[in-house]
């Protein structure tokens, strides 16, 4: 039986495609069918072996053992809308930088391509979020995100007004410039640039995060992962924005209501030499472990 895998790539960065073309090269060394989406082939000069199938479409990891992404949090992203859908490995290969979704660094590319082939590697799976917007009982946009979704104000110079409703039941009602729901692995994006916490991608719950809000209780929440968010755009404020993993976005009128809750297929991250989460957390943001004032002598 043929062992397949699909390769998406940052074609805007010519490190990228470098290595791209060298993890292909490996692949059908190894006996692999590489898959590549039509519109990256004219950017990366792959061997003529290499198949390539439509996309953006889930059809495109059809089938496939792994899904490989080159490039940066957004490659990532976007290699994600094809796995998850048909619930394929997904391993993220960065470009040199310290980074929370990607797994493997250029540094070690070879072994890293050594694992895959090998079968050397586990799979975690991580929560995402579902999400539906509905206006005058008609859905206007359904989508999903691993990181998280938002909801902001669409004018610069208004304040937005939600009600958030947790569970069924009315929070608050915030002046704001909008709110975070996020993931545990979004935790440290824009929920965390929000003032969200930092949880642990092994934990399973939902973060709700106030961006901006005039109001006395305004603290970010962490709930069940079983939890339901509701956040109703006031009929007398202006036109508000939703939008998921920065990727998606939809204009939501006054009076929409968006509903959060997790999603019901998770992404499947390949980890091939697995790091405690603490370590990725210091060397990401360069932390203090001896102290501010350095070590003592």
């Amino acid at each position: 039986m043929t062992r397949s895998a699909l390769l998406v790539t940052h074609t805007g960065r010519r490190q990228s495609t470098q290595h791209a073309r060298t993890v292909a090269q490996d692949l059908l060394a190894a006996g692999f069918e590489v898959r590549v989406i039509a519109e990256e082939v004219a950017d990366l000069d792959l061997p003529p072996e290499v198949t390539t199938v439509e996309g953006p479409s889930p059809s495109a990891a059809e089938g496939v053992e792994i899904v490989l992404a080159m490039g940066g949090d957004g490659t990532f992203l976007r290699a994600a809308e094809l796995a998850r859908p048909v619930k394929a490995p997904l391993l993220g290969i960065n470009l040199g930088k310290v980074g929370f979704l990607a797994e493997a660094e250029i540094d070690h590319l070879d072994q890293a391509v050594k694992d895959v082939v090998d079968g050397s590697y586990k799979v975690d799976e991580r929560l995402t979020l579902d999400v539906r917007a509905e206006y005058g009982g008609r859905v206007i946009a359904e989508s999903w995100a691993l990181n998280e979704v938002s909801v902001e104000k669409g004018q610069r110079a208004q304040m937005l007004e939600l009600l958030v409703d947790v569970d069924g039941r009315p929070l608050a009602r915030y002046g704001c410039d909008g709110v975070v729901c996020a993931t545990p692995t979004g935790s440290t994006a824009y929920a965390f640039s929000a003032g969200g916490p930092v949880v642990w991608p092994e934990v399973e719950a939902l973060l709700l995060v106030p961006i901006s809000a005039h109001a006395l209780f305004s603290k970010p929440l962490v709930t069940a992962p079983t939890s339901s968010f509701a956040l109703t755009v006031d009929p007398y404020t202006s036109f508000a924005v939703l939008c998921c993993d920065g990727r998606r976005t939809w204009d939501l009128p006054p009076g929409a209501k968006v509903t959060v809750e997790r999603g019901q297929l998770p992404v499947r991250l390949v980890r091939l030499q697995p790091r405690p989460f603490t370590d990725v957390l210091v060397a990401k943001f360069a932390l203090p472990v001896e102290g501010w004032r350095g070590s003592k002598r």
